[in-house]
Parts: C-alpha cells; structure tokens; sequence
C-alpha cells in the first residue's frame, strides 16, 4: 500500500530511452507527515492521517492545533484507508512519507478536484453535436431541442438525469491505471504519465 499527497505543478513532456515524447504531470509531493494511526478496534475502521502543506498557525482552529501539537501547521489533513486483510506494516505518528515510497513504472491512480467550468450548455457539458448549421435553422445551433413530455403527464415535469446546461466540473475525479514516469527525489517531485485532474495548485492524492 502507497500513498503520498502532492499539488499539481502543470504538464510537460520528458523524453524516453528511445526518444520517444512522453506528455507528463509534474506533482509536488512534499513530505506528508503521519497525524495519527485509526485502528478499527479504537475508531470503527483502519485508515492512516496524514498532515501536508503548511499555513499561519493563526489560521488553525484550536483544535487542530492541539491535534497537530509539535508535528507542523498543516494546511491539508486526509486519511488513506487501510485494505483490510493487507500485507502492511502501519507507520507511527510524526513518521513522514515522502516520493521514495514510487518508483518509476509504478501503477497508481490519482484523485482531486476537476477544473470547475461554470454554467455550461449541453454543446460544452455533454457534447451534443447541435442543430444543423443551415436548412432553416435559425438562434438554435447550440440550443438541446426538446427534452420530451414525461408521457404526456398533466403539468409536465423533467425526467431525472436529463442531460440539460448546468454548471460543469469542480466535481471530485479519480483517474486508475496512471504510470510513474520520474521520480525526483531532490526536489520531492513525481512525474507522471498523461494528464490529471483540477488546476495548477490542486490537492491530489496518489495512491499505488
């Protein structure tokens, strides 16, 4: 079991043994410290907090920072779930988990929050392909056409899951079956193949 927290500092490219171009993520993954071990005779479940990124101490909660105590002001704090059953030796508190838990050609999935979009049409949101650009069509080239009648119903009312303009993204996204690409453990970053989600500065979670 793998985990690491990091922050997304945008995509690059990296060139193979072969020369071949490889598009990465670069991710900064400073060292998470363990905040506490939750055992599932003690809290109900197994799971391993962890602390990354830090902020003025002014700015944590009373207590937090009795929770914290002498390990760091920590800006994010989450928990990985231990898979029960698993072959895993549980870290203590205040242990720090850094890049060397990957190596490259690791097998990892990747979690954060997309790109929020705003209020978006169906064209955008879903990929409708639109009205015909010619033939009498006029003002509705991106406009859904008709959602239906829900079976002639007095009053009318839209179906559940109709796919409609609305706001698009800032949802929570996990991506499986990302590659390590690179692993630098000078500057505490990983490198992984393709693209993942959110913005530059988002919060992702690894895992392997």
């Amino acid at each position: 079991m793998k985990y690491i927290l990091g922050t997304k500092l945008g995509m690059t490219q990296i060139f193979d043994g072969e020369g071949s171009v490889i598009p990465v993520t670069l991710i900064q993954a400073t060292p998470s410290i363990v905040l506490q071990v939750k055992t599932k005779e003690k809290d109900g479940y197994e799971a391993v907090q962890v602390g990354f990124g830090e902020r003025k101490q002014k700015n944590i909660k009373k207590p937090q920072q009795g929770h914290f105590k002498d390990l760091g002001n920590f800006r994010f704090v989450r928990e990985f779930r231990v898979v029960p059953g698993a072959d895993y030796k549980l870290p203590a508190r205040g242990d720090k988990i850094d890049v060397l838990v990957f190596a490259e050609g690791d097998k990892i999935k990747v979690g954060g929050i997309s790109k929020a979009k705003g209020f978006q049409g169906v064209v955008k949101r879903h990929g409708f392909h639109g009205a015909p650009a010619t033939h009498g069509t006029k003002h509705a080239h991106r406009q859904p056409g008709s959602i239906g009648g829900r079976g002639g119903r007095a009053g009318g009312r839209v179906t559940k899951g109709m796919r409609m303009a609305g706001r698009m993204g800032g949802e929570r996204v996990t991506m499986r079956g990302l590659k390590i690409a690179k692993v630098d453990v000078e500057n505490n970053i990983i490198a992984i193949r393709g693209a993942v989600p959110g913005r530059r500065g988002t919060l992702l979670e690894i895992r392997g």
